[in-house]
């Protein structure tokens, strides 16, 4: 029997990735959406014809065992309060990044998931990534020899801000693109290489109607020696390669974004054909100079974050992310901060 999920916020987070990516998932059922929006709710009625419409959070926490899971994809300053009312009722949560606007908000979370004996499972579906999956995978062979450099962008052009939460100052909207694209770079470099030891970062607003970080650089230094660099930026006219990974023995580069989102954004689901495959075009280069070839890139897979969620919860294996990860990439968030204002290398140990 299908788990019943209750999805919370149908903005782009709710309706571009998680309704479609739980629906395509065989263990899981869209069983609800909460949101008070009147547009917003014909839209699921629409895409779900099945799926219940929820105007309050009210209404969940009424409906002891109706539901096995709640996915919260709501603006971040309501994600702890949110995942706290989950727990508290009994039901298991999956939370959209970053999981918490500050590192000790993630840890009073995890200490109340403890106490309650449930998962809260952070949403990092960037893990996922056709591009991050090929460089998983070609770091873990040893192709590449001892990762000596990884480079990570995500840079766009968007030279005017949108109006928004995620364009605010406040700290308690956790706003800014440190937060917003910044949470995704980090997870997947302390997936790949651990927790850093020190952090060195350059937060700036670059546009002129900005107030929030839109322009930020962020060097992590791991314990064996690996150099982690990266860039997020909304002022980028020009976009540098998606990463470069440098080894001592080769190299791998790939420019592009991952073709999953876009997918997502025109309807389509992991059901249909070719999912998170990228073209020939696309794929990136393995080697050194003038000894190169072409790397195919593995194929993209977002809906198996949610399939690792549902063997979570018939206790068949650990989470597919953790709040450990999650508080891991707030800390390095905090001392990146501190890091700009100071003006100095942060020590996380």
């Amino acid at each position: 029997m299908a788990f019943r999920v209750a999805l919370v916020g149908y903005g782009t987070g709710g309706a571009v990735f998680h309704a479609p990516l739980i629906s395509s998932v065989p263990d899981l059922r869209l069983a609800a959406v909460v949101t008070g929006d009147p547009g917003r709710q014909q839209a699921v009625r629409s895409r779900y014809p099945d799926t219940r419409v929820l105007d309050s959070t009210d209404r969940l926490w009424e409906s002891t065992g109706t539901y096995d899971l709640v996915v919260i994809a709501t603006p971040n300053r309501q994600h702890v309060p949110l995942a706290r009312a989950a727990l508290t009722s009994g039901i298991p949560v999956v939370v959209d990044k970053p999981a918490a606007t500050s590192a000790d908000e993630a840890r009073s979370l995890a200490a109340l998931s403890a106490v309650r004996g449930l998962p809260v499972i952070p949403f990092h579906n960037r893990r996922w990534d056709g591009d991050f999956r090929t460089v998983r995978r070609l770091v873990g062979s040893g192709a590449l020899g001892h990762v000596l450099r990884f480079e990570s962008r995500f840079e766009r052009w968007r030279p005017q801000p949108k109006p928004g939460w995620k364009e605010s100052a406040d700290p308690r909207d956790a706003g800014g693109i440190l937060y917003d694209l910044g949470s995704h770079l980090i997870d997947q470099a302390v997936h790949l290489f651990g927790r850093p030891r020190e952090v060195y970062a350059e937060i700036d607003v670059r546009r002129r109607d900005a107030s929030a970080a839109d322009d930020v650089f962020v060097a992590l230094t791991h314990d064996d020696g690996v150099r982690t660099h990266l860039w997020m930026s909304a002022t980028a006219a020009q976009l540098g390669p998606r990463f470069r990974v440098l080894g001592d023995r080769a190299a791998y580069t790939v420019s592009g974004m991952d073709v999953q989102e876009d997918a997502l954004r025109r309807g389509l689901t992991p059901l249909d054909a070719d999912w998170g495959v990228a073209p020939v075009r696309a794929y990136g280069r393995v080697g050194t100079p003038g000894a190169d070839r072409a790397e195919p890139t593995d194929p993209g897979a977002y809906q198996d974050f949610y399939a690792d969620v549902a063997r979570t919860l018939r206790g068949e294996a650990p989470p597919p992310v953790t709040l450990t990860d999650a508080i891991t990439g707030l800390e390095v968030i905090e001392a990146a901060v501190v890091a700009a204002r100071e003006s100095r290398v942060v020590s996380l140990r």
